[in-house]
């Protein structure tokens, strides 16, 4: 299963640098505006470093090991780097439904139904950004962010998902905002899997997402 013939769906196989990969999420959202380019669902894989949200606090940023670049999507400080599934969606909600909060929970759902994929019984919080599941000793986790900005309602940003990224890269950070709970990944929880089966349960699964953000 993939997405549908009128929307590009792209995995990069190299790293992309964050400040490239922001260039071609601009220059596709104006293409897009103008009708000139098709959606797009983008997978890839930075290189390690830190965005920073337009919600972001620079007491959250406690390192700068890694590079940190100003994103314009909303929410805080957020990691990015290998091992970890990074999503960009950029989809016109002018010809689907113009409710941004909708889309985002959209999102969340499809990630949701990705996890469950292997078993994941991963979930969204009122009023605590990201996607969350329980870790084998019973521990609440962080397993995945969404951070979304939309232009002329056409989107950019999307998700990440930590298949087998260095955890301890995080401690860079307070991720989100959020200091009470930690961050998990799916080799953390005792799945080994690589990116590309994480890729294939997101096809299987984007059906769900773009039917629940269509127009009535």
């Amino acid at each position: 299963m993939n997405a549908p013939l009128d929307i590009e769906w792209r995995i990069s196989p190299q790293r992309v640098e964050y400040p490239d990969a922001l260039a071609e999420m601009e220059r596709r959202n104006a293409a897009v505006q103008a009708g000139d380019a098709k959606e797009l669902i983008w997978l890839l894989e930075h290189p390690p470093l830190y965005t920073a949200g337009t919600s972001s606090d620079p007491a959250e940023l406690l390192s700068q090991s890694f590079p940190v670049y100003d994103t314009g999507r909303g929410g805080r400080h957020t990691y990015h780097g290998p091992g970890q599934r990074v999503g960009y969606v950029i989809l016109d909600l002018k010809k689907r439904n113009s409710d941004v909060r909708g889309y985002v929970h959209a999102m969340e759902a499809w990630v949701i139904a990705a996890l469950a994929e292997f078993g994941v019984s991963a979930r969204a919080v009122e009023g605590r950004v990201g996607i969350w599941c329980d870790t084998p000793d019973g521990q609440e986790a962080k397993i995945g962010a969404i951070g979304i900005r939309i232009r002329k309602w056409v989107t950019m940003h999307g998700f990440s998902v930590n298949v087998d990224p260095d955890l301890s890269h995080f401690g860079g950070i307070i991720p989100c905002g959020i200091s009470e709970y930690p961050v998990t990944s799916l080799a953390q929880l005792g799945i080994a899997i690589k990116l590309q089966e994480f890729d294939e349960a997101l096809q299987k699964t984007v059906d769900g997402f773009l039917k629940a953000i269509d127009q009535d």
